[in-house]
């Protein structure tokens, strides 16, 4: 599925949820419904930094395709960063790197978190660009 086509699955799935703290107890369930990471991953080398929280992420590739998964100590944490690793999940590195989800503060998500809350979750979403960039496809120059 398209990043365009994700953005308007989750415009329509969080606006018909009205009430901000609904909305974030939907997005706890949907972290907290996810297999928490192994401990071999809970390590500095997959840790985020910006956040009080300990939030992990952990990026692969695979058949041409960007995968991310994610945790944290924080209930919240984990559902927000849980749903980015699924929004930029199975995409092509070149349409993670333009795309962005800015969209999240229409549907009120972005403007209930704490400041150091936004700024890991912006350190998460630089990270799944950043690791989209190094896994661009060489192209061809003839």
């Amino acid at each position: 599925m398209s990043l365009d086509r994700k953005k308007e699955n989750l415009i329509v799935e969080l606006s018909a949820i009205r009430d901000h703290q609904h909305r974030f107890a939907h997005l706890i369930a949907k972290g907290t419904s996810k297999p928490p990471l192994e401990s071999m991953y809970k390590i500095d080398e997959f840790k985020m930094t910006g956040c009080l929280a300990n939030l992990w992420m952990v990026p692969s590739f695979k058949d041409g395709r960007c995968h991310f998964v994610s945790d944290s100590d924080s209930a919240i944490v984990r559902g927000v960063a849980g749903l980015l690793c699924d929004f930029y999940s199975n995409a092509d590195p070149r349409e993670v790197i333009k795309f962005d989800t800015s969209f999240l503060a229409d549907v009120g998500i972005n403007q209930h978190l704490t400041a150091n809350r936004k700024n890991g979750l912006g350190n998460l979403e630089q990270t799944i660009k950043d690791f989209a960039r190094n896994h661009l496809p060489v192209e061809s120059t003839q």
